[in-house]
């Protein structure tokens, strides 16, 4: 099956979360991810208005109207799901009960740093649960396209739009690349199919350093 580039980001980004994993994700890119998993890996999803045990998309006609994310967008929930309020799903988020989150980004720094809430000028709702989970999360994950709809670079030197949260990313994935942000910089270790090490160098504006291996994928 022919995939759009957004669940190709979604399928790679899949492939981070193990057995076991509570895992919570942001809107748009990363709440495709259930739909990449294979059966029998067990993920717990996790969301901050108040539920634990999200599952794939519904499909179309057979939304429920009482289940949504934190985005407000139609989700369905595996067997054993709970629900609670959002002070004790918050409270799980700054405990550092949440091993993995998968977040949406406007720009990231060569350190790591997160800006994915505000563009100045534009009407936003606010920064909400991103900025905690980013600085509580164990592993905090981004997935976002490599260039903005101008086609500049969203993994810069230093960003520009204000933060999220200070040197909190630990992996990049985009439509070109999987970049590990680590003490000495970004080291790029996958290239995504159609692209070469080239174009995502071309494309990115914060020093790259080369994994020993790249991979490819296809």
């Amino acid at each position: 099956m022919d995939m759009g580039v957004r669940e190709r980001i979604a399928k790679r980004a899949a492939q981070e979360l193990i057995d076991g994993m509570v895992v919570n994700l942001g809107i748009g890119i990363p709440s495709l991810i259930p739909n990449f998993l294979p059966e029998e890996r067990r993920i717990i999803f996790q969301a901050e208005n108040g539920i634990l045990g999200i599952g794939k998309s519904p499909k179309k006609g057979e939304e429920d109207a009482h289940l949504c994310n934190a985005g407000g967008y139609p989700i369905t929930v595996v067997e054993g799901a709970s629900y609670f309020d959002s002070a004790t799903a918050f409270a799980m988020i700054r405990k550092g009960l949440i091993d993995v989150t998968v977040l949406g980004g406007l720009q990231v720094s060569e350190r790591g740093d997160l800006a994915n809430w505000m563009v100045p000028g534009k009407r936003v709702p606010g920064v909400g649960g991103a900025m905690e989970l980013a600085q509580k999360t164990k592993k905090v994950i981004v997935v976002m396209s490599h260039v903005n709809k101008d086609g500049e670079p969203k993994i810069v030197q230093q960003c520009s739009l204000p933060l999220t949260a200070w040197r909190c990313v630990d992996l990049i994935i985009t439509d070109m690349a999987v970049i590990e942000v680590t003490d000495e910089g970004l080291l790029l270790k996958e290239v995504m199919a159609p692209y070469d090490v080239e174009d995502v160098i071309s494309c990115t504006a914060a020093r790259l350093k080369m994994a020993s291996a790249i991979k490819r994928i296809e």
